[in-house]
């Protein structure tokens, strides 16, 4: 005889007390312990991050490590780097996770990710708000981004297309 523990819900993951050492996420149900980012890994955030802060003026919240909730009851995720509409971003409580994904994802790929995890990711978050999601390779020096049904990959030498922004920042530029 088997004995099921079922999905955990939001609330019963917020009453999980934080790991000492990386952060908890809640994916399908499931509690995942994701350890802290390694130098480069924040390195290319904060490159990344600077760039769509100068691009959204007005526009928006970027932030690094942006907690969400892309479907309401059994995920809360984040996103290496965020941006999120100020009109949203508003409505956030302070005490509240982003209802939906953000509009802009940038996932920076380290060693433990797998293809089917990435997937997901991109998956989830396109069919719950996100716009553009982009998968930053530092090894392969190449940005992958997804909008819509689409995505394009982007090389070192390659301005990164993004409905998003009104500069095209180059690969190279963010990869340095």
């Amino acid at each position: 005889m088997s004995t099921s523990t079922g999905l955990l819900t939001v609330a019963d993951y917020l009453s999980i007390p934080e790991p000492k050492e990386g952060h908890l996420e809640l994916h399908h149900g499931e509690v995942v312990i994701v350890p802290p980012p390694k130098w480069r890994h924040q390195i290319l955030q904060d490159r990344i991050s600077a760039f769509l802060k100068a691009q959204m003026g007005g526009w928006g919240i970027v932030l690094c490590e942006m907690a969400f909730r892309p479907t309401p009851e059994y995920e809360v995720w984040q996103a290496d780097v965020g941006c999120v509409r100020a009109d949203r971003a508003a409505g956030i409580g302070e005490d509240e996770y982003l209802k939906g994904a953000p509009d802009l994802v940038v996932e920076v790929l380290s060693p433990r990710n797998t293809a089917d995890e990435i997937d997901d990711k991109r998956t989830i978050c396109l069919e719950n708000g996100c716009l553009s999601f982009w998968v930053v390779n530092d090894r392969r020096k190449q940005v992958s981004v997804t909008e819509g049904n689409v995505t394009k990959h982007y090389g070192r030498f390659s301005k990164i297309a993004c409905a998003l922004l009104s500069e095209e920042p180059s690969v190279e530029g963010i990869l340095a």
